[in-house]
């Protein structure tokens, strides 16, 4: 849960500064976001009810990560209306690394013990799909 919320946080900060870039969000971005968040989510709301946890618990865990993704991208939309590129690069670099290692700590190790060799082609397939959809 912890990951997620460190995770999603940069990556809903880049949400607010693309939209200061475009005035919408591009299909990439949008796909790239629910892709990454969905099956992570489902993952860890898996292992949080293993433990015993309640329904209502996760589901108030949940909630509190999509309250700070919220206010993280209203954050990124109103502090950095006049940032420099750099800036921007910075933060996107960030989110991009904090995306990067949820994926290779988290997600893909627990992909692999589930599913096997296929998990590789389909990782493969996966970003490819999300580059054509950014080209």
């Amino acid at each position: 849960m912890i990951g997620a919320l460190l995770d999603g946080i940069p990556e809903s900060f880049v949400i607010g500064l693309v939209l200061l870039q475009h005035e919408a969000l591009p299909i990439a971005i949008v796909a790239a976001v629910f892709l990454s968040n969905v099956p992570e989510s489902l993952s860890a709301a898996t292992g949080l009810r293993a433990a015993g946890h309640s329904p209502r618990y996760i589901i108030s865990l949940w909630s509190g990560v999509m309250l700070a993704s919220a206010l993280a991208a209203a954050a990124g939309n109103g502090f950095l209306g006049g940032a420099s590129e750099e800036l921007f690069a910075g933060v996107e670099a960030f989110a991009a690394g904090a995306i990067l290692t949820m994926l290779a700590d988290t997600m893909m190790p627990e992909a692999f013990d589930g599913g096997g060799n296929a998990v590789g082609l389909v990782t493969v397939v996966g970003f490819a799909t999300a580059f054509l959809l950014g080209a």
